[in-house]
């Protein structure tokens, strides 16, 4: 903000009342354009995408564990990961590759609902949909992680670039900022891949992170 007060300083003289109006309407846009806002923003308009790509995701991996990911800037490769007791097999696609439904069907993955999941998860610039596995008290719990790289993030914040959801299946325990905690009574925050995430609401939380997963 200071430094387009002094690029306006030098070119219009600005009376107290000019200066005010600069200085409000610069900290209007940043805080519009913060972390926060973005993410809320986002959510709120995406919200109905997302919630189908969790639940359909959620669907297939009690069919099949797999993860399946967008590893390219024009999100025209797609990354899939089957996931076995033993081993964890990876395969590239193109996007228009014909081999990706023998694949899905050699595994047992439901091919017209893995393909539409695809499908949305390209029209939101979603690049990466994963069941993660993580500790409470010692107890195995499982979540859905769906990483996504809004085009408004590039140039806000450019080390800052990927957007990350998580959806719990059971409500979570939030301290008064919002942040994720361990549980209630310990009061610790809870971090997932090293990040501290944030309530969007009681089950679905966000972080912005330099990395996709």
């Amino acid at each position: 903000m200071y430094l387009v007060f002094l690029f306006v300083q030098k070119t219009v003289p600005l009376n107290s009342k000019h200066i005010y109006i600069i200085i409000l309407t610069a900290g209007i846009f940043l805080l519009s354009c913060s972390p926060r806002n973005i993410s809320t923003k986002y959510y709120d308009q995406n919200k109905n995408v997302l919630d189908k790509i969790e639940e359909t995701y959620a669907d297939l991996y009690k069919q099949k564990a797999f993860t399946v990911a967008f590893t390219d800037k024009y999100f025209q490769i797609i990354t899939l990961e089957i996931i076995t007791d033993s081993l964890t097999y990876i395969y590239s696609f193109g996007l228009q590759e014909k081999r990706i439904k023998d694949s899905l069907q050699k595994y047992g993955l439901n091919i017209p609902e893995t393909l539409e999941l695809i499908r949305k998860m390209r029209s939101i610039r979603c690049t990466w949909v994963n069941n993660f596995d993580h500790y409470v008290d010692g107890v195995k719990k499982s979540l859905i992680f769906i990483s996504v790289k809004p085009t408004a993030l590039n140039t806000i914040f450019s080390n800052k670039k990927y957007y990350i959801l998580t959806y719990f299946s059971q409500p979570q325990y939030y301290d008064k900022e919002g942040r994720l905690l361990d549980n209630r009574k310990q009061l610790e925050l809870q971090k997932l891949n090293g990040e501290v995430f944030k309530r969007i609401n009681d089950k679905v939380c966000y972080t912005i992170s330099s990395n996709y997963r």
